[in-house]
């Protein structure tokens, strides 16, 4: 049954070799935070100690990770971090070396096949049949995971301006990445790993995509982004976690991590103020102190609660607070380091 024939609704679940009236009938809609025994679980990623060398060389090392069921898990880092490794060791692409690795409470291994009917996959090397239309290779997909997506990837295609009737090989860069996107997609899985999903996109598909991220969190499902591209991860992750040479060395929520690098405040006051008493507070430093000493200008490493504290004690006009956006955090991280893109 070509793809534009199906009825609107929801993705269905369907058993090989029957009927289509037959498998419409028996279909089923796919929980979401359940392991195979049917139990409830917390965790959609859970990794422990797990481990990747080529050689010599350390693919990613010692990685202990838990991503929630329900969040955006932004993962980022250069290229050669380990990101990409981390993704094909969750999806039993590669072997580990070492440790272990669980998918909505399945291995990583013994369970692959089982984690990947729960999960949509958009690799950074995204690779497509040329020779197929938009419509057919989203077809041959479909059919292969034994599920009708036929409303859901119209829907899809329409909001994304994808023609699914040209070939692969006529699109441009960004129309195939949207062949990509909605491949990872149209299933509605429970469990989105996306390597790089935005590359090729013009802003505002981009946009698009960014809203896309954020309905999938509201209907409780989870979403694994490693992206280059620092601003989509800063629009739509709940927590990130940074890599750097195949170790994971920092997981925090966007607001925790911009409390530990520099800030910018400017304080507006009625009257002058002695620079030295906000001088004095660890991890100040005074920058300028402008209009007869009435607008002071800081630098703070860490939190602010300190210095606001100080000046509420003062004739207080307007506080304006610069904060460290995921570009100004990953540099803090990396610093010489950074100069290579955060895409490996």
């Amino acid at each position: 049954m070509p793809i534009g024939a199906a009825r609107e609704g929801p993705v269905r679940r369907v058993e090989s070799g029957a009927t289509d009236k037959t498998r419409i009938a028996r279909a089923t809609i796919t929980r979401r935070g359940w392991d195979k025994a049917g139990a409830t679980v917390s965790r959609a990623i859970e990794t422990s100690g797990l481990t990747k060398y080529y050689g010599d060389t350390a693919g990613i090392v010692d990685l202990d990770l838990a991503v929630d069921v329900g969040e955006v898990f932004g993962f980022i880092g250069p290229n050669g971090a380990g990101k990409t490794t981390t993704i094909r060791l969750l999806l039993n692409f590669l072997k580990p070396s070492a440790g272990s690795g669980s998918i909505f409470g399945l291995d990583i291994e013994g369970d692959s096949l089982a984690i990947r009917g729960r999960v949509g996959y958009l690799p950074g090397d995204l690779a497509l049949y040329p020779s197929m239309t938009g419509r057919e290779f989203l077809f041959y997909f479909s059919r292969l995971r034994g599920i009708d997506t036929a409303s859901v990837t119209l829907r899809l295609a329409e909001r994304f301006e994808l023609d699914l009737d040209r070939r692969i090989k006529e699109y441009s860069k960004g129309n195939r990445q949207k062949v990509g996107v909605v491949n990872a997609f149209m299933h509605e899985p429970e469990l989105l790993i996306l390597d790089e999903p935005t590359g090729g996109l013009d802003p505002l598909m981009q946009q698009e995509f960014a809203e896309l991220l954020t309905e999938v969190r509201a209907e409780g499902r989870t979403v694994f982004l490693s992206s280059h591209y620092l601003p989509e991860v800063e629009r739509v992750a709940d927590r990130v976690g940074i890599v750097r040479q195949g170790r994971l060395i920092d997981v925090d929520t966007l607001s925790g991590f911009r409390s530990k690098v520099q800030s910018n405040l400017t304080i507006k006051f009625g009257s002058p103020v002695d620079p030295a008493q906000f001088a004095s507070i660890e991890g100040v430093t005074v920058i300028d102190l402008l209009d007869g000493g009435t607008l002071l200008r800081l630098s703070i490493a860490g939190s602010q609660r300190a210095v606001i504290g100080e000046a509420s004690s003062r004739d207080v006009i307007t506080v304006t607070s610069e904060e460290a956006d995921l570009d100004e955090v990953f540099l803090s991280y990396y610093g010489s380091d950074a100069h290579t893109d955060p895409a490996g």
